[in-house]
């Protein structure tokens, strides 16, 4: 069951919360003081569920911590991950424009804090700070530049390539470069990495084997990927 609170939040006052998420980055320290007035916190265990395709979400919501993915489920009943947040992330923006149910499902890839900020607080801060609709309005832009890239990518390029692009976008955000490489920890189960490429489990491995003969890549655990020949993973 997530809890109300945290001892971290409790301390800064959700100040962490407000300053790490872009969309208040050219906020005043007293216009940041008020947004942290208006959050409120939730911790939520590895596995569980923020968002559940259908149910109301009124709430702009913060990653604090952890990694969450965003995902829905196709006609075959599969799942398809659409999105992987992390620390400083947000979702659920869509909503705060337009009074409609949630059209995916949230969930904590490991223990995650989450910041929320109710949809009738938000607006009024809109109104007082419109340069925040605009970070917004830019944020959403892009995403669906990534998701239009992602549906191309699944009709023009070889699953090869996919994979490639997979593990060099998520090395953007999880990986650390090293004399040898990038070592990526993926946020991703073997299947959920197969997930959001939209691909079958078995061809992800099979295709990070042959990664690994070829001494582009080298897998140094479940989650561990030293991406060696960066150039030639795609």
């Amino acid at each position: 069951m997530a809890n109300d609170h945290c001892s971290m939040c409790m301390t800064c006052k959700h100040k962490m919360c407000a300053k790490r998420i872009s969309v208040f980055s050219t906020l005043l320290d007293n216009e940041i003081e008020r947004v942290s007035e208006l959050i409120v916190h939730r911790d939520f265990k590895k596995g569980e569920m923020i968002i559940k395709e259908g149910e109301p979400q009124d709430s702009l919501i913060i990653l604090n911590s952890g990694s969450v993915k965003i995902f829905k489920y196709n006609q075959d009943g599969k799942e398809q991950i659409l999105y992987i947040f992390s620390e400083g992330d947000f979702f659920g923006e869509k909503n705060l424009f337009q009074n409609k149910y949630a059209t995916y499902y949230a969930q904590a890839l490991d223990d995650a804090g989450i910041c929320m900020i109710n949809k009738n607080d938000f607006n009024d801060l809109l109104t007082t700070n419109p340069k925040i609709a605009l970070k917004i309005i830019e944020e959403l832009a892009s995403r669906l530049e990534k998701l239009e890239n992602a549906l191309e990518s699944m009709g023009t390029k070889s699953i090869e390539a996919r994979i490639g692009t997979a593990l060099i976008d998520l090395s953007a955000k999880y990986g650390k470069r090293t004399k040898r490489g990038i070592l990526l920890e993926l946020p991703l189960s073997r299947e959920g990495l197969a997930s959001y490429i939209g691909v079958a489990r078995e061809t992800v491995s099979r295709k990070l084997s042959a990664l690994a003969d070829e001494g582009i890549i080298e897998m140094t655990g479940n989650k561990k990927i030293l991406i060696i020949r960066e150039d030639e993973i795609m």
